[in-house]
């Protein structure tokens, strides 16, 4: 294992230090998810940044507006309510720092609960977009709420702001409002697949595939760069909202794969990889951002052991540790930096009289700026000019 020394000074997203429960599949253990090293789209190791210049939400404390809103949409209850939690904790953070230093322009959040599903997503959305009091979106946090809704979103011009939802096809819709802040899984894919079939050499890769529009979005992507080491007669698909997952269990060990790939998120990933384990499957274990949270090792305990979770999202240095735990009362999840970065860049441009939804979107659109993540550069169809992916391991 190489491990970075930039990444070795990091507290980090998605990686609480807190203990787990103990895990079906290997007792107490005390386990976090810890970053091994930042990878290109090829699967090469990139430096990683210290987020030392990054813009700073409190700007020059001279900012002057009306009292005005930003909108959050995302799960906040439901199996994986945590990885939009993780969001909106990154916003409070940039707008309690922007608040306190600019006592004439006030900001608030005003938070929509989407339990990350499309069919409540297109109910909230519109309430959304009628509040003309809200200036800008931070979400939607999944990419099949953002399938569902990014129509409307940009119909009514909403500047749309996504720390999360990494679904390739989502910026090829035409949407004239929306911006994503972390690499998709065109990405985030070959970089994995790339790194478990070269640094680590696997020869003989299943992929697991969850039927929502992130997991079969980056399963394809991942399939498409591993090749021949991707053996498709144990390719496994299940779906959201599955515990049982003894027939796939039973598939896997029988084909005694070196590495097994889970695309989903960690309501399944981890009571997956338990009864992996439970069932004497001991390939090495693989997953990405939807699994890249605290509650993935919490829920599987013990199994999550080894695990290597991929992320377009970055670890949370030190400093913005310290802050956001003394705001919020918990360590930053996977997606909080990009949460708070986003914000960031929506109070600049208020900061700099650009109040209005139309305003906002030209104003975005032309952003060129370093945040804690990364430096945030969109081209003409929303996505980011430069990405890197980062791999972590449960340790």
């Amino acid at each position: 294992m190489v491990v970075i020394g930039a990444a070795a000074a990091l507290v980090l997203s998605g990686c609480s230090d807190k203990s787990t429960d103990n895990g079906g599949g290997g007792g107490s253990a005390d386990l976090s998810i810890q970053p091994v090293v930042q990878l290109d789209t090829e699967g090469n190791e990139v430096p990683a940044s210290d987020g030392g210049t990054a813009a700073d939400p409190a700007g020059d404390g001279k900012a002057k507006c009306a009292p005005l809103t930003i909108g959050m949409a995302g799960p906040l209850t439901g199996g994986n309510a945590a990885l939009g939690i993780n969001v909106v904790m990154g916003v409070k953070l940039a707008l309690d720092k922007h608040n306190k230093a600019n006592p004439d322009c006030q900001i608030k959040v005003k938070e929509f609960d989407t339990e990350g599903k499309a069919q409540i997503a297109t109910q909230v959305i519109p309430t959304i977009v009628s509040d003309p009091n809200i200036v800008a979106l931070i979400g939607p946090t999944f990419s099949g709420e953002t399938k569902a809704t990014g129509g409307i979103l940009s119909e009514a011009g909403m500047p749309t702001l996504t720390a999360s939802a990494t679904n390739p096809t989502l910026t090829q819709n035409g949407w004239k409002t929306f911006f994503r802040g972390l690499g998709n899984d065109n990405s985030q894919g070959p970089a994995v697949a790339k790194y478990l079939t070269g640094k680590l050499g696997y020869k003989k890769i299943c992929v697991v595939v969850d039927n929502t529009d992130y997991g079969k979005g980056l399963a394809d992507a991942f399939t498409a760069s591993a090749g021949s080491a991707v053996d498709p007669s144990c390719t496994v698909g299940v779906k959201e909202g599955d515990k049982d997952f003894s027939a796939a269990v039973s598939q896997l060990a029988a084909a005694k794969p070196d590495a097994i790939f889970y695309s989903g998120y960690y309501a399944e990933s981890a009571p997956f990889v338990q009864q992996l384990r439970t069932g004497g499957v001991t390939a090495t274990f693989a997953s990405a951002d939807g699994s890249n949270d605290p509650e993935f090792v919490r829920q599987a305990g013990g199994s999550a052991k080894d695990a290597y979770l991929s992320c377009p999202c970055s670890p949370a240095p030190e400093k913005f540790t310290a802050e956001y735990k003394a705001l919020n009362g918990q360590a930053p999840g996977v997606y909080s930096v990009e949460g708070y970065d986003l914000t960031t860049i929506v109070l600049k441009g208020i900061a700099a009289g650009k109040v209005t939804r139309a305003d906002l979107v030209d104003y975005v659109r032309n952003y060129d700026g370093t945040g804690v993540a990364r430096q945030y550069k969109w081209n003409e169809t929303g996505e980011l000019s430069n990405i890197q992916i980062w791999m972590y391991q449960v340790k």
